[in-house]
Parts: C-alpha cells; structure tokens; sequence
C-alpha cells in the first residue's frame, strides 16, 4: 500500500476537494488529481464521487479517511517526538465545547493553556449541538450529560446542580400561589417545580414571566428582580454568597456532569492529554464550587 497516496487521499478528503487542498499544501493539483486516481486502481473502489462543481466521499472513501486518517495524525506525531527527542506537545489542537462553559471559563483556560504549551495553536469552538469528531476535525469535545456513544472515550471533569433562586426582594409564596420565574428557551414550561430543601421536599407553583435564550441572561434578570429562576450551583454560588441572591433549594433533578470526550479508535496524543491534565489542575474535585471560585478567583469558595 502506497503510504504517500492514502496521505494525498486524506489531504483532499479533508478539504473538500483537489483545489482546495493543492491551494492549502502547495501541491499541484493535477499530481493530487493522480495519486488519488491511482489510489483509486490500486483498491478497484471509487472514493470520490466527481460532480461539476463538488467533490463527495463515497461511503467506502468515508471509511477509508476515518481509519486512516487519524493514524496518519499519530504517525506525524511520532516522527516529531523522536527528532525532537521528546513527546512534547505541539500542532494544532480543535476543542467544542458548550458556549456557557465558554462563556464563563474558556477564556482564562485556554489563555493559561497556551502560555503553558507554546508550541501547541489552540482552536476553541462554542457549540451545544452533538458534532462528528471525526468528520469535523475536533482532537477534544466537552458537553454536558453525552448519550453514550461506542466510538467514543470520556471523563466526567465537573459536576453542578440545579438550585432555585431569588433576589432579596421577592418573598417565596405560600399555599398554592404562583411565583413570576424567568426561563431559559422557549416552548412551553413545567407549571411547578419539585425542590429540596435541607432533605425536605417541597413545590412550588411557576408563572414564566421571561423565556431568555441563555443561563446568563437569565441570571442577571434574577439580579435584577424579574423573578425565580433554575440555575446552576456553578453560576450562582458566589451571589448566594455575597446576598445578591437567596437560595430557595435544590431542584429534583438529575445531575448535571460535563464530560470530555475523544474518538476511541485514535491513540491519545500529546495535545489531548495535555489539555486534559489542564483541565484535572483547573479542577481537581470537580466540584461546581470550584468552578464557581475559578469564574471568579478573588472570591473564596465555600
């Protein structure tokens, strides 16, 4: 098997077609062109499919680039490792992760990973949606509760839950009364919420006065006094704290865990092990308060 030609196949395959690619490498593209064509002989498969204006994958060409492709990554990584006489982490490194866990910590984790592996460029993308490691090219994924998947490895790194809070101003009814809640999403919204409170449980009633597209929007309207609202330990901790925000107890739900996630059929490298290292020391209990005190480090944590 002609090495080069599967290392061609995948350049081409991973930038959507021979212009692109000889554009990107400084290849000819006509050489491109060939080497894939005689990829092509050599297997007796087509793994392109050739339309005027687009270059597709066929399902074996798929195949052959998920199989391929990350062992041709493993194998550049080893030849740097032995010529620099050391796996030393280095290239590039893609990350999705959640836009509020982005929004709150990537920012300092991703400064504090670059000045500690110079020769590492990362790429941090925000994103809530499931993505296709493989066909988008992300070496790490963070998400929230993941559906098992067999193709993938994970590590739970934080842990929060859910809690109900209010500002000062507005008294907790009693009975079968209402209280105004502020929401995140749209669509229609649960009329009660089930809630724990030094071990006792209790409900109350909800009237979503606010549907806001994110956790921290809603937050600042609970500053703000627009009404209750469900948020995470994380989020809130330090406003409990310092009286901005009366907690009313412990929503009953699931707990929330935030995973890292990589493809099982590629071999650790370098990169991702470092940034998941970064990750251990940023927080090692895992806890939510440590993510609350890391979102705001001159505070203290409980």
């Amino acid at each position: 098997m002609d090495l080069a030609a599967i290392a061609d196949f995948n350049l081409v395959a991973r930038h959507g077609g021979f212009g692109r690619a000889a554009r990107e490498s400084g290849r000819p593209k006509a050489t491109l062109s060939r080497r894939v064509a005689e990829l092509e002989n050599s297997l007796q498969l087509r793994l392109f499919e050739r339309g005027a204006r687009k270059l597709k994958l066929t399902e074996e060409g798929m195949a052959l680039y998920e199989r391929t492709g990350a062992l041709l990554s493993e194998l550049d990584e080893a030849v740097l490792a032995i010529s620099s006489g050391v796996a030393q982490p280095r290239g590039r490194l893609r990350v999705s992760a959640p836009l509020l866990f982005c929004q709150l910590a990537m920012g300092r984790l991703a400064a504090e990973f670059a000045i500690k592996h110079p020769d590492v460029q990362l790429e941090v993308t925000s994103d809530d949606q499931s993505v296709d490691m493989v066909d988008q090219g992300y070496d790490l994924v963070i998400r929230v509760n993941p559906a098992k998947d067999e193709n993938l490895y994970g590590r739970p790194i934080l842990r929060d839950r859910l809690v109900v809070v209010a500002s000062r101003n507005l008294v907790r009814p009693a009975g079968n009364h209402s209280v105004p809640v502020v929401v995140r999403g749209a669509g229609k919204q649960p009329t009660v919420w089930e809630l724990i409170s030094g071990g006792v449980k209790s409900s109350i009633a909800v009237n979503p006065v606010l549907q806001l597209s994110s956790m921290i929007m809603v937050r600042d309207a609970v500053c703000a006094g627009a009404g209750a609202a469900l948020l995470p330990v994380s989020l809130v901790n330090q406003d409990i704290k310092s009286g901005k925000l009366v907690c009313w107890g412990e929503a009953e739900a699931p707990e929330i865990a935030l995973w890292a996630l990589y493809p099982s059929r590629r071999l650790l490298n370098a990169r991702v092990s470092a940034f998941l290292e970064h990750l251990k020391e940023a927080f090692p209990t895992g806890e939510p308060e440590e993510l609350a005190a890391y979102i705001r480090p001159e505070a203290t944590v409980c």
